[in-house]
């Protein structure tokens, strides 16, 4: 079970460093949280659990009485001694910890729920060897191992001094302000990042994680997250298995050709046992959604048994360095000439950085690079990992011979690039043919359709590891007819390349480099990725009475209504969110985000519950903030709710279809449709008000219509 913890800096209870202490409310915090809590008032802080202002002592948090049933569960814990002085070494140790001002949760309930098991601890990973790469833009990974393990999902996973590989995804520093004298604990440092690298990138790290999971699924296992203090970095922690693909067919000596001789025999079962392995790890990668759309054979890793694993932190890097080596060429809105795309696709050939030519030609759009070759607009789909397929196994046939022996491109050459890529395919043909005789042409002509420009007519996979399985029956090292597993490929796919994780980059300590798609948007991707804060002079400001005026920013699009209650300031928007701020400092508490549409209303019900309804939405207002509204839809409008009020248990909304339709607040049914049986034509109703015995609605034609009590029973 896992121990209490302070709902602020998350670190464990204990009777020294984090003591929990109770407040009027009835919730617990650290005594060192609440003495650095923001004053609204001299004598009173807000609740980081309910968000409620409530008083303090005047000698301070220290004179609240202690939480003795906490403590309790913390003592009993077997392994609390050995996690409370882990924290506390790692606090010594580093003291450049994140420093900010307590502005409540940045994550919801779930989000921690969902996250906080794969937060790998702070002492479990040693960081054993750097191999290299420009840290500016994350184009590196590290090499590690496993230290202390716990009991629970870690221990499930990976065993002690096991080695693994860290890929960097995201700064821990990012965002920080070390003026302010709060600190937070490494739980809530990982969890405040995760939480502001963006809803894509974490839908992402989710199918990884689940692909990794499955056993059947030849990916290494990922282990979770661990955050480095040292250098401030987030890393997601991979399987690593030391066989590479690339240094075993070195230490084998070369052969002439598949031509039956009984002394290319063990080559030939060499290459063929690989080469299917090579398919089933790009197979079992189709079958959970992902496409990778930029492998290499440097991604190909073998366990102790011989079978082949994709490496999903080598794919990150590998395809974070393809980013960087056609960024050399592109700006935005810049012309690619046909030198220049030769260029890219044999430089990106020779560094064993493979993709297909529609997925290059996808990643210079995406850049708004101009392409002068005129047949590059085909899809990318499942064929796409085909090509690469097709080039990691001419790579394994033909050596050191692919690609420098098929390029004889003269650099003044221009033409199209489609003229070029046959060329090209025919230099790959002509010493295919040296190498793999007529007694095995399915092979060699199939893997010849895998290059074809056009993805739909490319083979599937399951064609290719069947012909390379024809080289083993050949030489009669395997008895008996193979069943082959019909592959159902998922209709939807992720292409990892074209992904948030491989555009994060690494520019300095305290900044991202721009997303390859939305650079020209970057300025609201603070607000995008929900980072939210209360600024430190403003909350001074307020406990001195000298704030005259303050901008909440945290809409995206147009404000279309506001409402007041239960202590909080609800605004509503056309980017489809209803945000919520606290009264008391004026503070960002929550996002509802639930709608499909434009919300062009918003009210505040206090009967009950306390209320918010939004258009069709309805939101229970408690701590914490709900993430799925109370009632999704209250259909029966036929166009957009403009208006809306609540009285006496009832609800009242108004649309620009020119009615008025009544609620019931308590189950949210449908009670009454005003202004259906008026003849004529309806005019939108604007604005509605009301009391107990009358309601007033006003239409868009100039109108007003009073409905008495009467009318309304």
């Amino acid at each position: 079970m896992e121990p209490p913890e302070c709902p602020v800096c998350l670190a464990a209870y204990d009777g020294d460093e984090a003591v929990p202490r109770v407040l009027a409310c009835g919730h617990s915090a650290c005594e060192a949280c609440l003495a650095r809590l923001p004053r609204p008032l001299p004598q009173a802080v807000r609740c980081p659990a309910c968000t409620q202002l409530v008083k303090l002592p005047p000698q301070g948090p220290a004179s609240l009485p202690k939480n003795i049933d906490l403590l309790r569960l913390c003592n009993s814990e077997p392994d609390s001694a050995g996690r409370d002085r882990s924290r506390r070494e790692s606090s010594d140790d580093d003291r450049r910890v994140i420093r900010e001002l307590f502005v409540g949760k940045t994550w919801s309930d779930q989000f921690y729920a969902a996250w906080k098991e794969w937060i790998l601890p702070c002492d479990a990973v040693s960081v054993k060897e750097d191999r290299g790469g420009d840290q500016r833009d994350f184009c590196y990974n590290l090499v590690g191992r496993i230290g202390r393990v716990d009991s629970g999902l870690l221990s499930m996973r990976c065993r002690e001094k096991q080695e693994i590989g860290l890929v960097p995804m995201a700064s821990l520093s990012n965002g920080s302000e070390d003026s302010s004298g709060f600190r937070f604990d490494y739980v809530a440092r990982v969890l405040t990042c995760l939480s502001s690298i963006g809803e894509e990138a974490l839908n992402e790290l989710s199918l990884i994680l689940r692909a990794s999971l499955r056993r059947q699924c030849r990916v290494c296992q990922v282990y979770g997250l661990w955050g480095n203090l040292k250098d401030e970095v987030l890393y997601l922690v991979c399987e690593r298995l030391n066989g590479q693909v690339l240094r075993v067919f070195d230490e084998v000596p070369q052969f002439d050709g598949v031509d039956g001789n009984d002394v290319n025999k063990d080559w030939v079962s060499n290459f063929a046992i690989t080469g299917m392995e090579i398919c089933e790890g790009v197979v079992s990668l189709h079958k959970q959604g992902l496409i990778a759309g930029c492998l290499g054979l440097s991604c190909m890793k073998i366990d102790e048994f011989g079978h082949v694993y994709i490496d999903l932190n080598e794919v990150l890097v590998l395809e974070r360095k393809v980013a960087r080596v056609a960024g050399k060429y592109v700006s935005d809105g810049k012309r690619i000439d046909n030198k220049e795309l030769h260029k890219i696709f044999y430089e990106l050939l020779e560094s064993d950085s493979l993709l297909s030519p529609e997925v290059l030609f996808e990643l210079l759009r995406r850049w708004d690079a101009k392409l002068d070759d005129s047949g590059s607009s085909y899809f990318i789909g499942y064929g796409s990992d085909v090509w690469v397929l097709g080039c990691m196994l001419i790579r394994l046939l033909l050596g050191a011979a692919f690609p420098g022996d098929t390029w004889n491109v003269r650099e003044e050459d221009d033409s199209d690039f489609s003229v070029l890529y046959n060329n090209w395919l025919e230099n790959v043909g002509s010493l295919l043919e040296k190498k793999v005789t007529s007694n095995f042409v399915s092979l060699r002509l199939v893997l010849l359709e895998c290059f074809n420009l056009d993805p739909q007519t490319r083979p599937l996979i399951t064609d290719v590891r069947k012909c390379i399985r024809e080289l083993i029956v050949g030489y009669q090292c395997c008895n008996g007819a193979i069943e082959e597993e019909v592959v159902r490929e998922d209709p939807e796919f992720h292409c990892l390349t074209f992904g948030k994780l491989c555009r994060m980059a690494w520019k300095s300590s305290d900044t991202w480099r721009k997303d390859l798609h939305g650079s020209k948007h970057a300025g609201g991707a603070d607000i995008q990725s929900g980072k939210v804060g209360v600024d430190k002079e403003l909350v001074e400001g307020l406990s001195e009475q000298s704030v005259r005026c303050k901008d909440l920013q945290g809409h995206l699009d147009c404000i279309t209504g506001f409402a007041i209650g239960g202590g909080f300031l609800f605004s509503s928007s056309f980017d489809k969110t209803v945000q919520v701020w606290s009264l008391q400092d004026f503070s960002h508490i929550h996002s509802f985000r639930g709608h499909e549409h434009k919300v062009t209303a918003v009210i505040y019900a206090d009967g009950e519950q306390q209320l918010c309804v939004s258009g069709i939405c309805v939101w229970k207002i408690h701590s914490p903030m709900m993430e799925e509204p109370l009632k999704k839809c209250m259909d029966g409008h036929k166009s957009v709710v403009s208006t809306m009020v609540a009285f006496d248990g009832v609800l009242y909304s108004g649309s620009w279809d020119g009615t008025v339709r009544l609620w019931c607040l308590s189950d949210h049914s449908p009670l009454a449709v005003l202004g259906e049986d008026i003849p004529g034509s309806m005019s939108p109703v604007l604005s509605i008000t009301g009391e107990r015995h009358f309601l007033v609605a006003v239409h868009e034609n100039g109108s007003i219509k009073v409905l008495s009590s009467f009318s309304l029973s």
